[in-house]
């Protein structure tokens, strides 16, 4: 296993470099620049002409490529134009905050969907059944968005439950302090994003676990007098868990990659966030740092998804 971990690996290094030629030239295609939302009747052109002379702004693509891709091997992925700083401490920043988020989403993802898809399948078509396919209904009905600016206007604005922007409130002090306020914080969003994320874990798992149900080796098992909890436990529910294994990896580091539309409805100042202002702003060094790490994130997401596979069922070994 090792070894084929080891060639999926260096199969990632082109791949990379591919994805940082899209999204450099790309980006570059973008109308406007840096400075575009930043002048007035009042500025000076040729402060804005020297500015860009400064930074290789009218240096030719293919020159801004090479000298990128010489900064970003020593560790340099340039400054932040909107926020003139260092775009990797920038980076840095925010990627704790959307990494606590993310691992508090995925937590509450899996400690839902999962006992809510056991319960449906094991009970089909009787009343949990119908009420876990409601709750399905009914969320799938809404656009994420939607449900995000719904309990956002209803917990922080109505019912001031929980606050609508930030991480950490401004009079938290001690170490305990600044952790229970970060949590408080975490809460609305991670429950928003936990809503949506759980419908198609708890649809894979309940139809997996009513198909599987029904095939031979269960029977085979019922006729020979194993107990229903060990022919559940040991045949049925492991293999159900086969389709939720095969993305858990990649689902994982897509919400630590940042939930674009979560970080910006409820302003939580994560990669997402971050992703989405530099776009707007044009900000290059952050939106490409940015783009090609959530690209390198998806492959290492697809590999974790590959070993988790082979971990949950030995039969399945990484081609």
């Amino acid at each position: 296993m090792w070894k084929t971990i080891l060639r999926r690996v260096l199969l990632m290094i082109p791949q990379i470099i591919i994805l940082s030629i899209l999204v450099f030239f790309l980006a570059k295609l973008m109308p406007g620049d840096p400075f575009s939302g930043k002048i007035t009747p009042k500025t000076d052109p040729a402060t804005i002409a020297r500015l860009k002379q400064q930074l290789g702004l009218n240096d030719p693509p293919l020159v801004q490529y090479w000298h990128w891709v010489v900064n970003v091997f020593h560790g340099n992925l340039g400054m932040s134009y909107t926020y003139e700083r260092p775009v990797i401490g920038l980076i840095g920043e925010r990627a704790a905050n959307t990494f606590w988020l993310g691992l508090l989403t995925a937590i509450l993802t899996y400690a839902l969907a999962i006992p809510l898809g056991v319960i449906a399948g094991r009970h089909e078509g009787q009343w949990p059944d119908r009420v876990i396919a409601f709750y399905n209904f009914i969320v799938n009905a809404i656009p994420p968005f939607a449900i995000y600016l719904i309990l956002l206007i209803l917990f922080s604005f109505i019912l001031k439950i929980f606050p609508s922007s930030g991480t950490v409130s401004a009079n938290a002090h001690g170490f305990f302090g600044v952790v229970m306020s970060r949590l408080y914080h975490m809460i609305l969003p991670a429950i928003a994003m936990t809503l949506s994320g759980t419908i198609s874990i708890v649809q894979y798992l309940r139809s997996g676990i009513i198909d599987n149900t029904q095939e031979d080796y269960v029977k085979t098992a019922r006729s020979k007098g194993v107990p229903e909890n060990v022919i559940f436990r040991k045949h049925i529910l492991r293999n159900s868990f086969l389709p939720i294994a095969s993305s858990i990896g990649l689902t994982i580091l897509n919400l630590l990659s940042g939930a674009l539309v979560a970080e910006q409805i409820f302003s939580y100042p994560g990669m997402g966030q971050l992703f989405m202002q530099s776009v707007m702003s044009r900000d290059y060094s952050v939106m490409i740092a940015l783009t090609l790490l959530f690209g390198i994130l998806t492959l290492i997401g697809n590999l974790l998804s590959d070993i988790i596979m082979s971990i949950v069922d030995p039969r399945i070994r990484i081609q």
